[in-house]
């Protein structure tokens, strides 16, 4: 059980850590179009990552705060 269950948080870590990255790309590259575009499912990642325990909900809500925060930056400018 234990070992099943690991197999299975490791792929939700994995989600999750990928669906940032792909923002974080999308972001440095000043792509606001592309970012907004990819904002609603990477926090329904980062969300679904502290429903299932993967990260702890403060840390979800940093990094939607903060990715939000980069957002409206790189909208601005």
């Amino acid at each position: 059980m234990t070992e099943r269950q690991t197999v299975i948080n490791n792929a939700r870590r994995s989600r999750l850590r990928t669906g940032l990255k792909a923002l974080r790309r999308l972001m440095e590259a000043k792509d606001a179009n592309g970012a907004s575009a990819i904002v609603p499912h990477t926090f329904s990642i980062v969300d679904r990552a502290a429903k299932w325990g993967v990260i702890k909900k403060n840390t979800a809500a940093r990094y939607k705060s903060r990715i939000a925060l980069r957002l409206r930056k790189l909208q601005a400018a």
